[in-house]
């Protein structure tokens, strides 16, 4: 008797334990605050089926387990007539940074035979940025090249930035060919094409991407000093197939002008001023921006340019939408249906990262992987993160 009711109550108990355990994760990935229209009829934020929406009362929406039980408040900020133009448009990117990228070690051939790198020695990492030497600041690879040629003692202090946080170490040099040497390989510069998200006129800002601008071999996000968006002409493609991601080959149209100025490499694309030069001549409307609740799984169109003929409108299906709590380049995966598109490129390419993402007439994300045994199906970015990080909504 007493077994049975063990049994009963583990039985009502386990679904309950199971059931907040699962919600109780779930949450993490409900922002603390969501963006909507001001004229949006309805809003989810949670496509659970246990979470329940409530009404918004005083800029706050309650999410309720089962409809009942209060469990999370949501601040909601309203965004009134934000409407831009839509990207679509291929540009080149050149960017130089603050200090310089670590991007490898190198043993130092010394008096007394090989040694390892005296900044690995020290523990200077590959990705960290290298910003000061003995407190003076490091301008590019050169400067630093040459401010360690110069030196007359082998003891040095190495200012550097580690996942945005400063730090500092003592570096014992070693001499190679009577030069001091640090011993490692620097960046300070990269160059490459992407396509335009948005122009937003009345503030002069852009985005593109969708993702940050890293450091091939480190995989580390660029710490922009100086940055410029050029006129850029797509000149073949490499088309995708499973395995192998496909790519869009660009060249600069003019190194000269710049369209626009880069201040801004985040986890959601790069941001910076621009003109009315980012408007394109094909589509040359602003157009609504529509927020996470608001997008729906199902058809979308994506703009973006594959030739010479400028931006154009392709067919994809939005498959499934993710929850996040933070920025991120992997909101929502889609898969591109176009057969026109797959001819050309098989789905998703390298260049066409920040493809503007249009449901309902509305801008909602943009571009910015592609999975490399799939080269039809990809992932995008929720726009609010975007406009978020240009400085457009607060």
């Amino acid at each position: 008797m007493k077994m049975k009711k063990i049994k009963y109550v583990a039985m009502i108990i386990t679904p309950m334990f199971i059931l907040s355990l699962f919600t109780y994760f779930y949450l993490f990935n409900i922002p603390k605050r969501i963006y909507i229209n001001e004229d949006a009829e309805s809003i989810k934020v949670s496509n659970n089926i246990f979470i329940k929406d409530s009404k918004i009362v005083k800029d706050k929406l309650e999410l309720k387990l089962l409809g009942l039980i209060p469990i999370k408040s949501v601040s909601v900020s309203k965004v009134k007539d934000l409407e831009v133009y839509p990207g679509g448009l291929n540009v080149g990117i050149k960017i130089s940074t603050k200090g310089v990228l670590v991007v490898g070690h190198s043993d130092v051939d010394s008096i007394e035979g090989k040694v390892e790198s005296p900044a690995k020695a020290s523990g200077i990492e590959l990705g960290d940025i290298i910003t000061r030497i003995n407190g003076k600041e490091i301008e590019n690879s050169r400067d630093l090249s040459q401010k360690i040629s110069k030196l007359e003692t082998e003891n040095i202090w190495v200012e550097y930035l580690r996942n945005g946080i400063n730090n500092k170490k003592e570096v014992h040099l070693e001499k190679e060919n009577n030069e001091y040497k640090l011993g490692l390989w620097v960046r300070d510069s990269t160059a490459g094409i992407g396509t335009l998200t948005f122009y937003d006129k009345k503030s002069n800002l852009f985005g593109a991407l969708g993702h940050p601008i890293t450091d091939g071999d480190t995989n580390k996000p660029f710490n922009i000093k100086e940055g410029n968006l050029l006129n850029s002409s797509v000149i073949s493609i490499k088309k995708g197939e499973k395995g192998a991601p496909g790519e869009l080959k660009g060249l600069f149209v003019n190194e000269r002008e710049n369209i626009g100025k880069i201040d801004k490499n985040t986890e959601s694309g790069i941001f910076g001023v621009g003109s009315d030069n980012l408007i394109n001549s094909v589509y040359n409307k602003p157009i609504k921006v529509g927020f996470r609740s608001e997008i729906k799984e199902g058809p979308a169109k994506i703009i973006t340019t594959i030739d010479e003929n400028g931006p154009k409108a392709y067919d994809i299906e939005i498959l499934k939408l993710l929850s996040q709590e933070e920025p991120g380049a992997k909101s929502m995966i889609i898969k591109v249906v176009d057969p026109e598109l797959l001819e050309k490129t098989g789905g998703i390419v390298q260049g066409m990262s920040g493809s503007p993402i249009i449901q309902d007439d509305k801008l909602i994300g943009a571009v910015t992987h592609v999975l490399i045994n799939k080269p039809d199906v990809g992932y995008g970015i929720y726009i609010e993160w975007m406009l978020k990080d240009a400085g457009i909504i607060e």
